[in-house]
């Protein structure tokens, strides 16, 4: 069952997503959630606080998945398979994050977007350590570098996902898994 925070959250994703976050006032997310923007105050402090929260929570699930996937995983192939399948289930799941990330970073208070970088630096290195494991000549940096671009490709679908999400799921997997060097399956890259 959806907490009213967790809905809170779900709908402000959707309407910064839509009019921007400066485009979306207390009173309109309160109406939006079924309640007055004043009792919005009563679940989070501000508007920019709602922001801070949506931004580090999806930046601490994606860590903890990702590193849930390597741990669960008997190879790196395997492991970065599993990396993939996490990050398009997240892409597909929550398009409006994606927008809202991109957009309205510069409205993230300071805190909030330093922790949202050091979840997201950490996150990466999940990514880059399985690369490096994967293709032991690799340098951090190009690991890096590989994980960011993968990331690109996977968090186009607001402006890609013009497939069924079963079907978007499958080209976006292939594809990142392709990019990275990984057979499909998880099976080890033939280089």
């Amino acid at each position: 069952m959806t907490t009213r925070r967790e809905q809170i959250l779900g709908t402000a994703a959707e309407l910064f997503a839509a009019r921007g976050f400066h485009g979306v006032s207390v009173a309109d997310l309160g109406a939006a959630c079924g309640i007055s923007g004043p009792a919005l105050y009563k679940h989070f402090t501000s508007k920019d606080a709602v922001l801070a929260e949506m931004l580090v929570s999806i930046s601490r699930w994606l860590l903890d998945g990702g590193r849930e996937c390597v741990g669960s995983a008997s190879s790196p192939a395997e492991a970065l398979a599993a990396l993939v399948d996490h990050h398009v289930g997240f892409a597909l799941e929550h398009r409006p994050l994606i927008v809202v990330q991109d957009r309205d970073w510069s409205s993230l208070p300071d805190q909030a977007r330093e922790e949202v970088r050091a979840t997201q630096r950490a996150y990466v290195d999940v990514w880059a350590d399985q690369l490096r494991a994967l293709q032991p000549g690799l340098s951090h940096d190009a690991a890096r570098a590989m994980a960011h671009a993968a990331f690109g490709l996977i968090n186009s679908t607001p402006h890609s996902g013009l497939l069924p999400d079963a079907e978007m799921r499958q080209v976006l997997a292939s594809m990142a898994l392709g990019a990275l060097g990984v057979g499909v399956g998880g099976a080890e890259p033939a280089y």
